[in-house]
């Protein structure tokens, strides 16, 4: 979980740069850190907090995450991503904290020489954070009390021990 103690906020590697922030999330800014003159796209996934759950109305998600555990699987991921794909840059950046109806959690830039690779791997490497990166969420609904799920799409989550960092 995201504490004073945890202050480790980004990590950049080769072409690859992965941050957690409790600030509005800028594209202009993810797209920048992977613009390449070696590249002919750069896809950006924009995922955004929506207004309903399984036909229950949500008010906001708050997001909280072992910032240091979190970005060494970002990067993990973006690093593999890279290689397997040939891409010239992958960046990701993840808004922990509340975040309101249509407002960003999550930014996904990749560059590649070519849209195929860089369509590829924008996709899988969401899927991967979603997958492995621990970062949780807590649904706000309107009327009853919230819930805490993984970063899954309907994964219900299980928090890890403080003694397990």
């Amino acid at each position: 979980m995201d504490n004073a103690q945890d202050d480790t906020w980004e990590l950049t590697e080769d072409g690859c740069h992965v941050s957690l922030t409790r600030d509005h999330l800028d594209a202009v800014q993810i797209m920048n850190r992977v613009r390449s003159p070696e590249a002919g796209a750069i896809v950006l996934f924009a995922g955004t907090t929506r207004d309903s759950f399984a036909g229950k109305p949500v008010k906001e998600l708050t997001y909280t995450a072992y910032n240091k555990r979190a970005l060494r699987t970002m990067l993990s991921i973006c690093v593999d991503l890279r290689a397997k794909h040939g891409l010239k840059g992958v960046a990701v950046t993840h808004r922990l904290g509340t975040v309101p109806i249509a407002e960003e959690s999550i930014l996904i830039a990749v560059s590649a020489p070519h849209r195929q690779a860089a369509w590829r791997a924008g996709e899988e490497a969401l899927e991967l954070c979603k997958e492995r990166v621990e970062v949780w969420k807590r649904e706000e609904f309107h009327g009853e009390e919230g819930v805490w799920r993984a970063n899954r799409d309907g994964a219900k989550g299980e928090r890890i021990d403080e003694g397990a960092r």
